[in-house]
């Protein structure tokens, strides 16, 4: 019967692989036992087109139904997370052992330390970068920039501190889980080093914005988040960074 079964549980995917989360390695030393995850590239690419799909319904339905500009935004801007955030959690909890475990989603004292640093490398490479296009191209603005400005103009201030908390804490928790969580765990889940994870998921981070002209600071500012979550074994320290490297211009879309 053992021999029977042995090639079967041969080619399932273990729970624990090389570049899995720390979170893994905790919940195996405690003695639990866990699910080989499922979950894998497909998943990643789910979020990514979910997202994509449902910025253009709302986008699309929100005009139609004459939605207030500074609400479209708003609800334009948050609707799509359900797919890029929320597929990886639902994902991991159906096929794995939950976004914990499987997506390294825990915040620790030594992830937090590690955040605040790597944000604000995060915000140096990325100020350097900037500074450096600048010089080359003229000034230009980013999607997030031009938001703040329309809702400024329309108003109500409210919907603009809605946005500035959205750019501040938000978007690096959604971006995070897809990228740095669901994304990197499924190429290391797939055997690749960890040198091309981080290149794939940063290249993949900074074209997923779609503006050309920052896409040289997106690099920069990613390849410190892939860094952090190769050197923590988790997704604590890229959602504080990110949100680190974020603050500034959140700040700045409320005062202006």
């Amino acid at each position: 019967m053992d021999q029977h079964l042995s090639p079967v549980l041969r080619v399932r995917p273990p729970a624990d692989y090389r570049g899995c989360p720390l979170t893994v390695d905790e919940a195996l030393a405690r003695g639990r036992v866990l699910r080989p995850p499922r979950w894998g590239i497909p998943d990643a690419l789910i979020a990514l087109l979910g997202f994509v799909l449902l910025s253009i319904a709302v986008a699309i339905l929100g005009t139609m139904a004459g939605l207030p500009l500074p609400v479209l935004l708003v609800v334009g801007i948050t609707v799509p997370w359900l797919a890029l955030a929320g597929w990886p959690l639902l994902t991991t909890s159906f096929q794995g052992n939950g976004p914990r475990i499987d997506l390294g989603l825990s915040l620790t004292w030594r992830d937090l330390g590690w955040g605040l640093i790597g944000g604000v490398a995060a915000l140096v490479a990325g100020g350097t970068v900037a500074i450096v296009l600048q010089s080359l191209t003229g000034e230009f603005n980013s999607a997030a920039g031009e938001i703040g400005e329309d809702l400024r103009a329309e108003g109500p201030m409210l919907a603009l501190i809605v946005f500035a908390l959205c750019v501040a804490i938000g978007a690096p928790i959604a971006e995070e889980i897809a990228f740095r969580g669901m994304a990197y765990n499924a190429l290391a889940k797939r055997g690749l080093h960890a040198a091309w994870v981080i290149a794939i998921t940063t290249v993949a981070f900074s074209l997923f914005h779609l503006e050309p002209i920052r896409i040289p600071i997106l690099l920069a500012s990613g390849l410190i988040l892939g860094v952090l979550r190769w050197q923590t074994r988790g997704l604590g320290a890229p959602i504080v960074a990110h949100a680190v490297n974020n603050l500034p211009g959140a700040a700045f879309l409320l005062v202006g």
